[in-house]
């Protein structure tokens, strides 16, 4: 689906009159022109149409229409094709939802491609609009502005993520908390595919920064902000896989020493037990020699020995730290 479209010179903005193909026409007369076509999760057919027009490469296209691809920019002739993975922070269930931004660059035309819910980019078409400075430096300032809200964006995603790791941490060093370690592994999961999004970003921002794509000579500046944000979301990124990881064994050294410690409290109330029941078992074998048998007070006798017994069991295993 087409969510947008306008035709773009000397930073200002042109509405398009007729279809696509005359869109082109229109910025192919005017040297400093280029459009900007905005698709979310098109279909095939709908893709052909920019495809033909354009004359896209079939294996860009297809990675287009198909998704599911991970952060990289390759050439194709003379259009550049870059993929962005969005991440959005679902509050409710705490976990992080993945979509993609795919960008076909050339000298006169920008084609986005949305696939899932975040990062719309209607937001970012309005802030260049209100920038015509930035505008004014064609295509790649459009490349520019949608690399910066992706980054930027996952900096609020990696903040959210810490809170849930505070919360984790609060929780596993409380004694009446729940076992937590399901939402360790869960949130663990989460930061892993943070990674998977973020991570092979930072190889194509480098390659821009450093001057290898000539179509970003006059916006080099730029990215190389885009570099920095993307350096520290890395940062914060791989710290929040390794307090998981201190989390998760601290976690478990506290599972075990409760499970030791409650180990202790069964064999040290089976010792006290076990006093009265050996005494009882004996004398249920009403051996007629034993004297006690025939004396009044010989049964309160041994169940005061049984009491005394498990009395003074009962203190020094709670003395020392068994009970």
């Amino acid at each position: 689906m087409i969510v947008d479209r306008a035709i773009y010179a000397d930073g200002t903005r042109r509405a398009i009159g007729g279809d696509i193909s005359d869109a082109f026409d229109v910025a192919r007369r005017d040297p400093g022109a280029f459009v900007w076509i905005g698709l979310f999760e098109p279909d095939e057919a709908e893709f052909d149409l920019v495809k033909e027009e354009l004359g896209l490469h079939p294996l860009a296209a297809e990675d287009a229409v198909s998704a599911h691809q991970r952060p990289k920019l390759e050439r194709y002739d003379d259009t550049l094709f870059i993929v962005l993975k969005t991440l959005t922070y679902i509050d409710e269930t705490s976990d992080i939802e993945v979509g993609e931004i795919m960008l076909f660059l050339g000298e006169q035309f920008v084609v986005t491609v949305r696939h899932g819910s975040g990062n719309p980019l209607g937001p970012v078409r309005r802030r260049l609009e209100e920038s015509p400075e930035l505008l004014k430096h064609g295509a790649t300032a459009v490349l520019y502005a949608v690399c910066d809200e992706v980054v930027d964006h996952y900096e609020l995603v990696a903040h959210e993520v810490e809170i849930d790791i505070i919360g984790l941490e609060t929780a596993v060093f409380d004694p009446r908390a729940r076992d937590v370690t399901a939402d360790i592994y869960s949130l663990k999961r989460e930061v892993l595919e943070f990674r998977a999004a973020e991570d092979p970003l930072i190889p194509v921002m480098d390659e821009i920064v450093r001057g290898r794509v000539r179509e970003c000579a006059l916006t080099r500046e730029y990215f190389r902000d885009v570099l920095d944000h993307l350096l520290r979301v890395d940062e914060q990124v791989d710290a929040h896989n390794e307090l998981l990881n201190s989390v998760l064994n601290a976690h478990l050294a506290l599972l075990g020493k409760r499970q030791n410690e409650d180990m202790r409290k069964i064999s040290a109330w089976a010792a006290i037990i076990a006093v009265p029941t050996a005494i009882a078992g004996i004398y249920g074998m009403n051996f007629d020699n034993m004297p006690e048998l025939h004396w009044t007070f010989g049964y309160p006798l041994v169940l005061g020995v049984m009491a005394v017994v498990c009395v003074v069991l009962f203190r020094r295993l709670r003395k020392s730290g068994w009970l």
